[in-house]
């Protein structure tokens, strides 16, 4: 399929998907447009790479669908000036989608077999500003906090204490928590000693798996 294909399918994703869903915020519609989502998937799945839904990258996980990786960063609220920690790396998708809003992105991966991958893209795509790093995303990158956003691609049961202690004050937290099948989109905000909740959609990803998170065993 030629770039111009992939371009227009881009296109039509953002209007199709993002747009009459509610996505608003212009920078965000502006990097889905821009980032090669068929970069990231496996050449098996290039033909689905923009259909509305979550992918197999293998390992037991998935790139997320293209409207839960948009409203996952909108509610990051991001300006270009942060320092953003994901947890849960996989393709890199949304990391590089974040890389193109925020100044830094700190992203873990516990699989090295998703993260070798994932640090070749973006290599190739030139994102300068991501750091990768195969660890127990449960406990966060303590070593580059604090933190002005966070970010966990995975469904847990409740926030991992090291990443509320990580996260700046006025910082924002985003990730999907609830029970093994099925989480709420959660937006916290902290301020001071205190920990502002904002619920929104729901959603099913795959698990957190840590110390902090779901054990291995359990799923």
């Amino acid at each position: 399929m030629a770039a111009a294909d992939f371009n227009s399918l881009r296109e039509y994703m953002v209007k199709s998907q993002l747009i009459v869903r509610g996505i608003k915020d212009e920078r965000v519609l502006e990097a889905m447009r821009k980032v090669p989502r068929h970069l990231f998937v496996g050449d098996s799945m290039l033909h689905r790479a923009y259909d509305d839904m979550a992918l197999s990258i293998g390992e037991g996980q998935t790139i997320s669908q293209p409207y839960m990786v948009a409203v996952m960063t909108e509610l990051l609220g991001l300006e270009g000036d942060e320092k953003v920690l994901e947890i849960g790396t996989g393709s890199g998708y949304q990391t590089a989608i974040i890389a193109e809003l925020s100044k830094e992105v700190y992203t873990i991966e516990r699989i090295a077999a998703l993260a070798g991958p994932a640090e070749d893209r973006f290599r190739s795509l030139h994102y300068e500003n991501v750091h990768i790093r195969v660890s127990n995303g449960t406990l966060g990158w303590p070593g580059e906090s604090p933190f002005d956003r966070i970010i966990v691609t995975a469904g847990t049961p409740k926030v991992p204490e090291p990443l509320l202690q990580q996260l700046a004050d006025q910082g924002i937290l985003v990730a999907p928590v609830g029970d093994r099948f099925s989480q709420q989109l959660t937006r916290f905000k902290k301020t001071k000693d205190k920990l502002i909740e904002e619920y929104h959609t729901p959603c099913v990803f795959v698990p957190l798996v840590g110390e902090y998170g779901w054990e291995k065993d359990s799923i």
